[in-house]
């Protein structure tokens, strides 16, 4: 899969990057950058973004609420990625790479 990069500056969500649920073993590595002050948290749903209008988002595990640059994974489906900025008016962006997709 070619990179997908989701980025926000300020508090709020980035936009929402959709994985391919069909690739098996599903896994996406990604990393964040971030830049002047911010407090960000990767998030995912497993809600097709394309088709339900207020999907449910869940904190990853372990990238949440962090202020430096982080890295993490998914080895089981999920169905879309995005930033969340909670604090700062610094920017978190996310590189998204899933394995298996040409």
């Amino acid at each position: 899969m070619r990179q997908q990069i989701a980025t926000k500056t300020g508090t709020g969500s980035s936009n929402v990057l959709a994985m391919d649920t069909y690739i098996s073993p599903f896994n996406v590595g990604f990393g964040v950058v971030a830049t002047g002050t911010v407090t960000y948290t990767i998030q995912h749903t497993f809600d097709n973004v394309q088709t339900v209008a207020s999907p449910v988002w869940f904190s990853h595990p372990t990238i949440a609420a962090k202020t430096d640059n982080q890295d993490g994974n998914y080895a089981f489906p999920v169905a879309a990625i995005k930033v969340l900025v909670t604090a700062g008016t610094g920017t978190a962006t996310a590189t998204v790479i899933q394995a298996g997709v040409a």
